[in-house]
């Protein structure tokens, strides 16, 4: 990246100083479905239509490293995304893709390593170079504590897992965003926007001292951190949210840890509309509500965007509803000149005060964060995820009580409104997938698995980076579930 190119500190008005006049956001399209061969035929599908980068949704059994034929996998394959037990179901969900001109996001944590495996294994069978392939791997363990609850393993040997990541991906994967921390999914949970940037941003720091400690060069790191927000209800908010953020990283970067390269101050960031803010009643309101978000996206200077479906808030997309939503993207870029603007509202007295406000508010739950002990202690303690409940829950009496509306819900409510929401059975294809794991066991070479995972054991015990030997489990046809009980023996489980 030339310097040039780059904005002006702290980078309230945009990361780059000509933002989407030289380049569009990323239009960036997430899905996974109980197929994996399902899957890949919508990816062919969105990359057939437009789509410049791919995001990947796994189940929960894969989310909490169980593989589909186990007994806790009952009922749950391929319901919240893509089920992924084996380097062939990877081989498949990448078919006739080729990965080193598609960017791929996976949205994984726990077993973030071992998807990361099993990616690294397939492109190295194809002949890739490792060095070119660009995408983003969510990485981000600490707002499962808080906000989502798909951790496996306690705090500590998660996080050594994610600076292994860190430090796997600087000498191998150079144009990986090693972790996206999360904002999303800490909004979804109910936080508000302040709640939103300030424990996204205390965890990232986290993320940073622990990697540090773990001799990871953080200079590096923060060039390949990434962040993922939330854009939600209250539109000027989001926009002003989104310069914040710039602001906000550039400073802890520069200020904490005393990086004074621009290239590792930059807060570049995916946006994903408001999954939270989708509403069952009345479904075309939905097409409405994320096109006012992914503006709010623009307008606040996204690297990349996925708009969600209209019928998200009863299933996964469908593929008519996943092609109207990237559309949505394609008309603001191409049919309205906003890109040729750089900050176009930046300039109101509206969005410089609240962007202003903000920053001071998190910065100030940023330090009082830190003068408790931080992240760590806090999720320990449940401080944090109370706090967010407690958002939630008076976001919810806002809503009985009218102080905030949702067309169709609290108001302008249709009372003959049909119930949409159909589900089918799942049993057939879910007996399938236990047999095609069931029989991908069966065939392969026992002696390696059991010497591949023994290996992986040792490792574990010890404090070399672990994802060389992960890497080793995938191409040797371990599972998912066979790696993550391994490392389970090792580091035990939270509670």
């Amino acid at each position: 990246m030339s310097k040039k190119k780059i904005g002006n500190f702290p980078f309230t008005r945009g990361i780059y100083k000509d933002m989407y006049r030289t380049k569009l956001w990323t239009m960036r399209q997430y899905a996974g479905f109980s197929s994996v061969k399902e899957s890949n035929n919508r990816f062919l599908s969105l990359l057939n239509s437009g789509v410049s980068g791919l995001s990947v949704a796994f189940d929960l059994p894969t989310q909490i490293g169980y593989d589909s034929d186990h007994e806790m996998s009952y009922g749950e394959i391929g319901k919240s995304g893509v089920p992924i037990s084996t380097i062939d179901d990877m081989k498949l969900l990448f078919n006739e893709i080729n990965l080193e001109q598609v960017s791929i996001s996976m949205t994984i944590n726990a077993t973030a390593s071992i998807l990361l495996a099993f990616y690294v294994a397939l492109a190295e069978e194809r002949g890739y170079n490792l060095s070119n392939l660009k995408g983003t791997i969510q990485n981000d363990i600490l707002k499962e504590y808080i906000a989502r609850g798909t951790y496996i393993f306690p705090i500590n040997p998660s996080l050594r897992l994610s600076s292994n990541i860190f430090e796997y991906c600087q000498s191998t994967l150079p144009k990986w965003n090693s972790i996206s921390v999360s904002g999303y999914h800490i909004r979804e949970a109910g936080s508000t926007a302040v709640q939103e940037l300030a424990f996204t941003f205390a965890n990232a720091i986290t993320y940073v001292n622990t990697a540090k400690k773990n001799g990871v060069e953080i200079e590096i790191l923060t060039k390949q951190m990434s962040f993922f927000f939330n854009s939600h209800r209250d539109f000027f908010e989001e926009v002003s949210k989104f310069r914040a953020a710039r602001e906000i990283w550039a400073k802890i970067v520069k200020e904490e840890f005393k990086i004074e390269d621009s290239e590792s101050q930059l807060c570049r960031f995916h946006v994903q509309t408001g999954g939270s803010t989708l509403t069952a009643q009345q479904i075309e309101n939905n097409t409405v509500r994320t096109t006012l978000q992914a503006l709010a996206a623009v307008l606040g200077g996204a690297q990349s965007i996925h708009t969600n479906g209209k019928d998200e808030a009863i299933s996964l997309p469908s593929e008519e509803n996943a092609l109207a939503a990237l559309r949505i993207q394609q008309i603001i870029a191409h049919e309205t000149n906003i890109p040729n603007f750089v900050d176009p509202i930046g300039d109101s007295d509206l969005i410089n005060s609240r962007t202003k406000e903000i920053v001071k508010e998190v910065l100030e739950k940023i330090d009082d964060i830190s003068d408790k002990g931080g992240m760590e202690k806090l999720i320990e303690t449940g401080e944090i995820e109370k706090e967010i409940a407690d958002s939630s829950i008076q976001f919810q009496n806002n809503l009985d009580s009218k102080k905030e509306i949702l067309i169709g819900v609290n108001k302008f409510i249709n009372n003959n409104e049909e119930n949409l929401i159909n589900v089918e059975s799942q049993k057939d294809a879910n007996k399938k997938r236990v047999d095609l794991i069931t029989k991908f066991k069966k065939d392969r070479d026992h002696k390696k698995v059991a010497n591949a995972l023994s290996e992986l054991e040792e490792k574990a015990k010890s404090d070399e980076n672990l994802i060389p030997y992960i890497v080793t489990c995938a191409k040797n046809k371990c599972t998912l579930g066979e790696i993550s009980d391994t490392l389970r023996k090792v580091f035990g489980e939270y509670s």
